[in-house]
């Protein structure tokens, strides 16, 4: 392989970022593709969809047949709040293979003995996320209900372009969120890009049933392309 795609490669997975290493099999050339790269017609269609899966394998596509060796870093649960639903979600969201963080400087809350097998900070998100904040692999999942702790990181996964960003709340509490988040100087594009309330429409009652529709709505927003989302009533 030649050493400056190696060395471009090995910089975008220290960087957390996606990136495709293609192969045409005609002649063995390799080329390096960021994530959001131009990419035209089939081959184009076919990158995209490998960066979604994050799946290798050869493709066909306009008339040549190529390698497609994905690198799309592991994806991030950070959850605002260790609280019941907390409780359900994080083990649910490590056995689907997210990298979990549970942050909530309540220390009433944040003890060890409820989350045993989860990395738990016990600190202002602020704080916490310093040495390895949000980026566009991570869901932002606040669930305090106290606008002191979820605003900071609400506001810093939209302008991490976050692949998913909910909160917790009604819809009277959302509108009220809308308008710190919009005093903060966040559009109305970036604060619709939030999922409120959180989670799939499934009904959902108790924690473990609100759990398993963040979780849904959490992979379908990793896996499925972007479409707008519906409004709930």
């Amino acid at each position: 392989m030649d050493p400056h795609l190696l060395r471009k490669l090995n910089e975008a997975r220290r960087d957390r970022k996606a990136a495709i290493m293609l192969t045409d099999f005609a002649d063995g050339r390799n080329r390096l593709v960021m994530k959001d790269d131009p990419v035209a017609g089939e081959l184009g269609q076919a990158v995209e969809k490998a960066f979604r899966t994050g799946k290798s394998g050869a493709v066909e596509a306009d008339g040549q047949r190529f390698f497609l060796n994905v690198h799309v870093p592991s994806p991030r649960m950070v959850i605002i709040g260790a609280v019941h639903i907390s409780q359900a979600l994080a083990p649910m969201a490590t056995m689907a293979g997210f990298d979990v963080t549970v942050i909530d400087p309540r220390t009433a809350f944040a003890t060890p003995e409820r989350f045993e097998t989860v990395d738990l900070i016990a600190d202002w998100p602020e704080d916490a996320l310093k040495d390895r904040p949000i980026d566009p692999f991570t869901a932002l999942v606040a669930v305090t209900h106290d606008p002191k702790i979820d605003d900071w990181p609400l506001v810093s996964a939209l302008k991490a372009d976050a692949f998913y960003v909910g909160a917790l709340g009604s819809r009277k509490t959302h509108a009220r969120r809308v308008e710190r988040l919009t005093e903060a100087g966040l559009d109305a594009a970036g604060i619709g890009r939030i999922a409120a309330p959180i989670g799939l429409d499934i009904g959902a009652q108790s924690p473990e049933e609100i759990a398993v529709a963040i979780l849904a709505q959490v992979i379908s927003a990793l896996r499925k392309p972007a479409v707008e989302q519906p409004v709930k009533d």
